[in-house]
């Protein structure tokens, strides 16, 4: 009995591990399966023709397998689609995601031409800022044979749309693209939503202070912060000034705004005390009443998806007890 008892259970032990071998395999295929159809469905979205911010049409005949990003916004992007894995040159200032560290640099607002084409990309990401002053350096690339798509320069938070969807189509990465800017649509309406809640008497003036004094700027009308602050119910206080302007100390002093927001704190030491202390601004109410914040710059500039982290970051700012966690 008892031969018979070890028998029946080293055969059930090896029907398991057979079953278990099967299940395995299984799995296995499954997910080589799906992952075969994810490349397929991104191959049959090639060859693709886009017209890019410079109105020039751009032809794409396969999934690029090498890119180059001459923008950090661009290449911030290129990670959060899935497809940071393609880059193998970005720009010297690129600084996030921590991987984008690991990748060769191919130089600045001027970029190095003979490193790129060294590269041998398949596509070139430009960025309309830039474009026209890196023209010369941009027709050199094409005339080696590379792809350059130059996305638009966007100021606001549907062209940031626009440059993700033309990024994704770029890659291959529509549906990633499609799904990254339904999530920031939905992240952007929870903060109108509170924002609504706001009455006009509670309504704060905010200052933006993007560069320290003495040469003291400002995001006007057509930027994203001003964007923001209108989306969360606050009034800009440069809001009729137009793009980034240098402003006069005693037209702030006089505008006497609730709040103000530094953005340069990662790389000028302890930026809320130097606005505190600042002389002339003691009568000021956001210095009155210390409410002074810092905010990283790339988060309320960069366009790309971390734009929701920065509106998110002002409105808590802003409203401490509306946008609260």
């Amino acid at each position: 009995m008892k031969k018979l008892y070890s028998l029946l259970t080293l055969l059930l032990l090896v029907t398991g591990i057979i079953a278990g071998c099967g299940a395995n395999d299984t799995e296995n295929n499954a997910s080589d399966t799906s992952a075969e159809q994810d490349q397929n469905s991104k191959d049959s979205a090639f060859p693709v023709t886009i017209t890019d911010a410079l109105n020039k049409e751009v032809a794409i005949e396969e999934d690029p397998e090498k890119v180059v990003s001459l923008i950090p916004s661009n290449t911030e992007v290129l990670f959060a689609l899935g497809a940071g894995n393609e880059l193998v040159g970005v720009s010297d200032f690129a600084n996030y995601p921590e991987e984008a560290a690991d990748i060769e640099k191919i130089g600045g607002m001027e970029f190095n031409v003979e490193k790129i084409i060294s590269l041998k990309p398949d596509l070139v990401l430009a960025h309309e800022s830039s474009a026209k002053n890196s023209e010369a350096g941009l027709q050199q690339l094409r005339d080696a044979g590379i792809a350059v798509l130059v996305i638009n320069d966007a100021k606001g938070f549907d062209e940031v749309y626009k440059s993700i969807e033309m990024i994704g189509q770029a890659t291959g990465e529509t549906e990633a693209a499609e799904t990254m800017i339904a999530d920031m649509k939905k992240k952007l309406e929870e903060v109108k939503s509170k924002a609504s809640t706001i009455s006009e008497d509670d309504q704060k003036s905010v200052f933006v202070e993007v560069s320290p004094a003495p040469e003291i700027f400002s995001p006007g009308k057509n930027t994203f912060m001003d964007e923001m602050l209108s989306l969360m119910n606050a009034k800009n206080v440069t809001h009729d000034e137009e793009g980034w302007n240098q402003v006069d100390q005693e037209a702030i002093i006089k505008a006497n705004p609730d709040v103000i927001i530094t953005t340069y704190g990662y790389y000028t030491e302890k930026p809320v005390e130097k606005v505190l202390s600042r002389d002339g601004w003691q009568n000021v109410t956001a210095v009155t009443e210390e409410r002074v914040v810092d905010v990283h710059s790339d988060l309320v500039t960069r366009s790309g998806p971390r734009l929701i982290e920065g509106i998110e970051e002002l409105a808590k700012a802003v409203y401490p007890d509306v946008f609260a966690e």
